[in-house]
């Protein structure tokens, strides 16, 4: 999967563009850290996470249900469950 540029975007790639702005490697990595971190406590806090012009991340209840082992038929209780949602802003894919 590509993405800006053709290229996957993940923490090294997010290193390396906060290295443009930022002196050192060491702050790069920090740089990205703090970040990540503070979206991950807000998550655990179920607190939105609200990036301006990409979209929020949230955190929604699923309910608990009852699932089926594929291979062998047997139903299985699904307990209730936190999970991570994202909405896209209305700006993330308007051109420019």
């Amino acid at each position: 999967m590509a993405g800006v540029g053709g290229y996957l975007v993940n923490k090294a790639n997010l290193v390396q563009i906060v290295g443009r702005v930022v002196s050192t490697r060491k702050e790069d990595n920090a740089a990205v850290d703090a970040v990540m971190r503070a979206m991950r406590l807000a998550l655990q806090s179920e607190e939105k996470v609200v990036l301006a012009g990409v979209g929020t991340f949230h955190v929604k209840m699923r309910k608990a249900k009852v699932g089926r082992n594929p291979r062998t038929g047997v139903t299985v209780p699904i307990p209730p469950r936190r999970a991570v949602r994202f909405k896209a802003s209305k700006d993330l894919f308007r051109n420019s």
